[in-house]
Order: structure tokens, then C-alpha cells, then sequence
């Protein structure tokens, strides 16, 4: 065998399911952004997303206010903005001016839908029982949203660190899914 051990703090490089999210949210005025790479599809049909979101975030606070947030997901070219955005908290100002990311009016929720995104899923809170323990919020994308002109979203997946693996070639194998 030609492995060796790895240190246990940097096992979440390895299982980081990707892509990362630009999660935005808003309650009452205030407005946040933040990048979130710890997600996890739940279920099929509703989809049902599970994502962690630190208490030391803003971004906590306003989806526990709001109940409601939007999962965008960003491609390579956002790399900078991403990065940016998880270098800074919203106490030092308004993170959508500072790192250039236009917006739109969600269908359904109150945070918004960021322009320049692949994809955007307007999500709803649907359970909070983990979240004192864990900081594990369970949603239902209500509304999602994706342009059609991006046909091989190169999005971006957390390897920790600073270091991002950029999805690749897309293949095909046989699936009995549907």
C-alpha cells in the first residue's frame, strides 16, 4: 500500500462535496453574502439541501430571522469575488458593493438572486432541530433558477486552505436513474 497517514484536521479536503455556494440571505433591510461548502443534498422531491452555517456568521442570524435564503452557485470566473467574500464579515460594509456581485429580486424569498451566477435555489427553512448542536439548517429549494447558457458550469470545489479544484470533463456511464 502507498499510502501514509493523513492529519485528521484536513479530512474535510477530501469529503468536500462542492460545488461551493454563494449563500445570500435578508431579513428586515439587512442583506448578507457569504461562501458555504458544507452541504448536502437530502431528498429528491421537494429537494431538500442541508448546509451548515457558522454562528459567527451574519448569515445566521438573518436565516434564522428570515427563515429563507438563496443558494447560488458560482463558477470559476466568480473565484475572486468568492474568496473575497469569505475574507471579510458584513460589519466591515456591504459585501455585494465591495465585491461587485449584482442582484435580483428572488420569486419567493426575500434574499436575493445573484446575476452572475450559474444557478440560483431559493431556498425555505424547513428544519432547525440541529442547529443549536451542529449549526445544521435543513431547506426546501422552492424556486430554482439557471442559465441556459452555461452548458459545462465549471464551479468550484473547496479542497481547504485556499485551494479549489475547478469541475472538469463531464462523462456519461449507463444509469438505470432516472
Amino acid at each position: 500500500m502507498n499510502k501514509k497517514r493523513f492529519p485528521l484536521p484536513k479530512v474535510y479536503g477530501l469529503l468536500e462535496p462542492g460545488p461551493v455556494l454563494l449563500l445570500t440571505t435578508a431579513h428586515r433591510g439587512a442583506c448578507d453574502v457569504m461562501p458555504m461548502s458544507w452541504h448536502s443534498l437530502l431528498g429528491f422531491d421537494p429537494p431538500l439541501v442541508s448546509c451548515v452555517v457558522s454562528a459567527g456568521n451574519e448569515s445566521q442570524k438573518l436565516l434564522k430571522a428570515s427563515g429563507q435564503c438563496v443558494l447560488n452557485i458560482p463558477t470559476v470566473e466568480l473565484a475572486r469575488q468568492v474568496v473575497g467574500c469569505g475574507n471579510c464579515h458584513a460589519s466591515q460594509g456591504d459585501k455585494f458593493e465591495r465585491f461587485h456581485l449584482q442582484h435580483s429580486p428572488a420569486s419567493q424569498v426575500a434574499a436575493p438572486l445573484l446575476d452572475d451566477c450559474y444557478a440560483s435555489l431559493e431556498c425555505q427553512v424547513v428544519d432547525t432541530r440541529m442547529v443549536r448542536r451542529y449549526e445544521l439548517f435543513v431547506l426546501e429549494v422552492v424556486a430554482a433558477w439557471v442559465d441556459p447558457g452555461v452548458k459545462n458550469p465549471r464551479t468550484l470545489h473547496h479542497r481547504g486552505y485556499g485551494r479549489f479544484m475547478v469541475a472538469g470533463d463531464t462523462i456519461r456511464q449507463p444509469s438505470k436513474m432516472r
